[in-house]
């Protein structure tokens, strides 16, 4: 035989295979590629990469905004913003806001996303109206909402009116009270958001598992338990993904219903409501850009390490 090796154990081994040699990609398919993804990639450096890197550095100077940046301070804007107690509390309130969402939205957008999967009458017309706060300007949201928790508004008018003045309260001011508001209005305007992507997830799970563990005597609850919630366990960590890295980066619902002076008495402020006042609004655009690379970092620190222990497991195929 030619094409095997006869060891001296009598045993045959076949040759390796031969592999065939990878063709270098052309010119035409480089040009191809160059202008299908140039301009996302033009736009992605333009308006990401950089805004980050001007922001690293303006951060070492104190600048009023105009003009080229001649006072270099080095570190002391980091040195501020970490000695500050005021981006001290900020922080805990972002730290805060991540926990109570995943804890309030999670469970809540689970429960309906269940329910609207069955099959009921006007389901579509529910999905829509769960659906509609998300779509609605930030802007729009939080000045109807701070309108209706006024001391003097909606809210307070109905408890009196229903006999329940005792439960009227200073939503927005009391600082025991704030951030159960600022929960309240972030659940309202983004659990459709929850609802909706966990019912795209249950789509893609087969009936046939359902049915199959329903003839074996499977109740509703205990197949949701060890079927659905599994097999929904990748859409489950991408929302909370997208949850966390918004509730980092929260700014626009608490500046337009506390403002920029009664969010850090009423213990609303995040680190965006910090940096837009200690920079914008004090004139020292340094000093914000520092406060803006901070949080980036901060931001990115914790994508990457959910990326590493949570997102990994589903790009390896885990559940």
């Amino acid at each position: 035989m030619t094409v095997t090796e006869v060891r001296a154990g009598g045993g045959v081994q076949a040759p390796p295979p031969v592999r065939p040699r990878r063709r270098g990609i052309g010119w035409a398919q480089r040009l191809e590629i160059a202008v299908l993804s140039g301009p996302a990639i033009l736009v992605f450096i333009g308006f990401v990469i950089v805004p980050v890197v001007l922001a690293a550095y303006y951060g070492f100077y104190r600048w009023k905004g105009y003009g080229p940046p001649t006072d270099f301070v080095g570190l002391d804007n980091y040195v501020t913003i970490l000695q500050d107690t005021a981006f001290h509390e900020a922080l805990m309130h972002n730290g805060q806001i991540v926990v109570l969402s995943l804890v309030l939205q999670g469970p809540i957008a689970l429960g309906l996303a269940l329910l609207l999967n069955q099959r009921m009458r006007g389901q579509s017309l529910i999905r829509v109206l769960i659906f509609v706060p998300y779509v609605i300007s930030e802007v729009i949201v939080g000045t109807a909402w701070a309108l209706l928790l006024q001391t003097d508004g909606a809210v307070n008018d109905v408890l009196r009116s229903i006999g329940l003045g005792g439960l009227a309260q200073d939503w927005l001011a009391n600082p025991r009270l704030a951030i159960w508001t600022l929960m309240l209005v972030l659940t309202w305007k983004y659990i459709g958001f929850a609802v909706i992507l966990f019912l795209a997830g249950m789509q893609n799970i087969p009936e046939e598992l359902s049915e199959a563990a329903a003839m074996d005597g499977a109740t509703y609850w205990q197949t949701q338990w060890r079927i659905t919630l599994p097999l929904l366990g990748p859409t489950i960590r991408i929302w909370a993904f997208l949850s966390i890295i918004g509730a980092l980066q929260l700014f626009d619902l608490v500046y337009i219903i506390w403002g920029q002076y009664v969010a850090s008495t009423a213990g609303t402020s995040t680190m965006a409501t910090y940096m837009v006042v200690e920079g914008r609004n004090a004139a020292n655009y340094g000093y914000g850009n520092a406060v803006a690379v901070v949080l980036f970092t901060i931001s990115m620190m914790i994508a990457l390490v959910y990326q590493r222990f949570v997102l990994r497991r589903d790009s390896e195929g885990h559940a």
